[in-house]
């Protein structure tokens, strides 16, 4: 591998100061076009490139956006990154994602590793530690050092950012009345992220339905865990000694023990048993039989709307915008685990 040049080795060789080689590769005005082409091809022939956190330093723009993501293994947060990346790539910025594995150390330490230059701000979505542990300092400290930051789907209320989340209240609202509308009367509900905030919202939304329509809460068959283990092992219980036709699953992984637990019961979906579930990939339609009845999140358009306004926030930093809060709807996407009206 060659050797890179710098400014200063290219300025030696070609007799010129560092300051014509740096103005030249950066197409300034004052270097003639005819010096601007002698400098940018011998440059090229060295091997140069920008040292990208010395001109951050310098210019307070490395036209790179930094993504933490909590798990790689959920499709939803693919499909964030893609409407991400579209937009980037649309508004010419790159992109540079990290994996927190649900961790609040990793994601200290990534956000850490990435403000020191390499990025000029950041998309996220909060690690279920940091969301456990109500822990979001490292957060604020990175907002006051001066790199923005976007939250999206998990997000820190008290925390003052730009954010995008979907209607998680009213979407799980409506999906538990889609289950009474077509007869279910024991509605159980299923989730593994009852310490995640988009965990507390969904449940709180299934029991505003319930309340509505003069529904008696049965503890016996809400399950608000935070592990797929502990769900499992509470499901288990909870068929051995209840009767249900209906369960509102609150994540993918929630979905899929719902339907396979069900179906090992002996219950038959959709005659005595309506299930529908928050997921955003292709395992509700495609791989699961019968295909799932999901709230679908759109998380393109939430990566999309996120990247957005990240950078509208980078490329106005001298201005002082009020923090905004975007809004994404949900879309109930009928499918074969739900009885039809």
């Amino acid at each position: 591998m060659k050797a890179k040049a710098t400014l200063k080795q290219i300025a030696k060789e070609l007799n010129v100061s560092v300051s014509t080689v740096s103005k030249a590769l950066n197409d300034s005005p004052e270097i003639s076009e005819q010096t601007k082409t002698r400098i940018k091809e011998y440059a090229k022939l060295k091997n140069y490139k920008p040292n990208v956190i010395g001109l951050n330093l310098k210019n307070r723009s490395t036209k790179t956006i930094g993504v933490i993501i909590p798990n790689i293994l959920n499709s939803f947060f693919a499909k964030v990154f893609s409407g991400i990346e579209k937009v980037a790539d649309e508004k010419g910025y790159n992109v540079i994602t990290c994996i927190s594995n649900e961790s609040l150390e990793k994601e200290i330490n990534t956000l850490e590793m990435l403000s020191n230059g390499t990025i000029d701000g950041f998309i996220l979505s909060i690690s279920e530690e940091a969301q456990k542990l109500q822990e979001y300092s490292h957060f604020a400290a990175i907002i006051n050092d001066g790199t923005p930051i976007v939250m999206f789907d998990r997000i820190a209320e008290e925390i003052e950012c730009d954010k995008v989340v979907v209607d998680d209240f009213d979407s799980a609202l409506n999906a538990t009345q889609h289950l009474i509308n077509i007869g279910c009367k024991n509605i159980a509900l299923f989730s593994s992220v009852d310490n995640l905030s988009v965990g507390k919202l969904r449940a709180e939304g299934y029991l505003k339905a319930l309340e509505n329509n003069h529904i008696a809460i049965n503890e016996n068959i809400i399950l608000r865990t935070e592990s797929e283990d502990d769900l499992k092992d509470k499901t288990e219980i909870l068929f051995a000694n209840n009767t249900i036709d209906g369960i509102f699953a609150l994540d993918e992984n929630d979905s899929v023990v719902a339907l396979r637990i069900s179906l090992k019961k002996g219950y038959k979906i959709p005659e005595n048993l309506s299930i529908i579930g928050f997921a955003d990939g292709i395992l509700a339609s495609r791989r699961l039989s019968p295909s799932l009845t999901t709230v679908s999140q759109h998380g393109p358009e939430i990566g999309e709307a996120a990247a957005r306004l990240l950078i509208e926030r980078i490329e106005n930093k001298n201005e002082k915008e009020p923090y905004k809060t975007t809004i994404i709807k949900t879309e109930l996407r009928e499918r074969e685990s739900t009885r039809r009206q």
